[in-house]
């Protein structure tokens, strides 16, 4: 082989590793379960399909529960959302919204991370 063919070859190696290397750090959200109505009487992780679906992959989702398709067993019950996700293999955060919360609440997740003042 050559050597000019050589140091191409061994440069886009490199590159291809690098840039295998930098994927290895992106933060993304990971749904681990998501539950909407356990405080009426709704199944563990009903919700985590729907989830799953519109918000993994994401850095950020804005997920409002109503599109959520689990049973729906008591209507009139002012149900809670409870979702649990990673953003990277030791990163876990839980949110809630509130039984009170009006119908079109919004849970956000996220995986960016903050900085600045506060942080």
């Amino acid at each position: 082989m050559h050597m000019d063919s050589f140091r191409r070859t061994c440069a886009m190696a490199g590159f291809v590793m690098l840039a295998g290397v930098s994927g290895a750090d992106a933060r993304s959200i990971m749904v681990v379960t998501g539950t909407y109505g356990a405080n009426c009487g709704a199944a563990s992780g009903n919700a985590t399909r729907d989830l799953t679906r519109q918000c993994d992959g994401r850095d950020t989702c804005a997920y409002v529960p109503t599109r959520t398709r689990g049973g729906d067993a008591v209507r009139a019950c002012r149900k809670d959302l409870r979702v649990d996700w990673r953003c990277t293999d030791s990163e876990f955060h839980t949110a809630m919204l509130s039984p009170g919360a009006d119908a079109n609440s919004t849970l956000v997740l996220s995986c960016i991370e903050q900085s600045g003042p506060g942080r």
